[in-house]
């Protein structure tokens, strides 16, 4: 569907990236977590970042303008209507969504370099357990605002052993635990992942009905002996190679008559919709081998040649579609 632009419209498109590097460099230099202590001068904001003394008057600056911070003379505070998103240690904070995003500035920034010349995007160097305790943290949030949506939208029924690839921080299998006094879990995924798993499904006191196996899929078998596999936000990473390798694994984890349940975004056959998701296709161009986002044709051609049968897609919230199939 053909979008209403405008001179102005596409101007206003071209520069929105001024703003979202405004509240990034404010995340990465944890400006709003000590704000929301107590008010400061730009000196002694200064002495605490280490930073320039005229370069951070003007971000804070910036910043204010713009109703992150408020500005009282010359003290600065964040501004207490987004206190509890911008901030670490508060249930509503988004700074690990946020955090990952500012990963992402550095490879979708050679995104015409990628389209030349092909991708992914050069290696950029990044604390490797920083990166991932982002994204992960990016993803529990995530999981927390739609959990029992998609639990709602897979309807376990019957199943009781549950096979999460590539489960995070454990966050989906917790919600399906809680639907299902019955059900136990496993969760599949890179080591340091797990351990932060670990903590997660700790917390939620469910270690006694959770196995946390550390693994690569790509590389791994996964764990036999269940009747529900799923796959939330895997399939992108993948290509369509890699992608039939781990049905392929899915297949053989499932018991006779399991279930598995791909949750991703799933494109309309001139891959132009949902906008979301062609635009997510970009972020995979930059930052994976192979990645993309698939039609349902690609999706259930790959789940048939494993050896799926019944494969159907359902709408779902988040992002957009459910695919399902069985194991004969």
């Amino acid at each position: 569907m053909a979008r209403d632009l405008t001179p102005e419209s596409i101007q206003r498109t071209a520069r929105n990236f001024t703003e979202a590097r405004l509240l990034l460099t404010g995340v990465e230099l944890d400006l709003f977590t000590m704000l929301a202590a107590g008010s400061l001068s730009a000196s002694e904001i200064t002495a605490r970042l280490g930073s320039d003394l005229r370069a951070t008057s003007i971000l804070l600056d910036a910043l204010t303008a713009l109703g992150y911070l408020a500005k009282d003379k010359d003290l600065y505070r964040t501004e207490p209507s987004v206190t509890a998103f911008l901030c670490n240690g508060t249930p509503e904070s988004i700074l690990p969504g946020l955090r990952h995003t500012a990963h992402l500035w550095s490879t979708w920034s050679q995104l015409t370099d990628v389209v030349l010349e092909g991708g992914p995007a050069r290696v950029v160097k990044v604390n490797r357990e920083d990166y991932v305790r982002a994204f992960i943290g990016a993803m529990h949030v995530r999981a927390l605002r739609d959990a029992s949506d998609l639990v709602e939208s897979v309807s376990p029924g019957e199943a009781r052993a549950l096979l999460d690839v590539g489960g995070g921080a454990g966050s989906y299998a917790i919600a399906f635990l809680e639907a299902v006094p019955a059900m136990s879990a496993t969760v599949f995924d890179l080591p340091e992942v797990i351990e932060m798993a670990r903590e997660y499904v700790s917390e939620a006191g469910l270690l006694g009905r959770v196995q946390l196996v550390a693994g690569d899929y790509r590389e791994d078998a996964l764990p036999p002996g269940h009747d529900l596999a799923l796959l939330s936000a895997i399939i992108h990473q993948n290509s369509h190679g890699q992608n039939l390798a781990l049905y392929r694994k899915v297949f053989d984890a499932l018991d006779p008559g399991g279930r598995i349940v791909i949750r991703d975004y799933v494109m309309s056959p001139d891959r132009t919709e949902p906008a979301s998701g062609a635009v997510f296709a970009v972020n995979m161009l930059v930052n994976t081998e192979g990645g993309n986002s698939y039609t349902f044709d690609e999706i259930r051609d790959g789940l048939t040649e494993a050896g799926f049968e019944r494969v159907r897609s359902a709408p779902d919230r988040e992002m957009s579609t459910l695919v399902e199939a069985y194991r004969p």
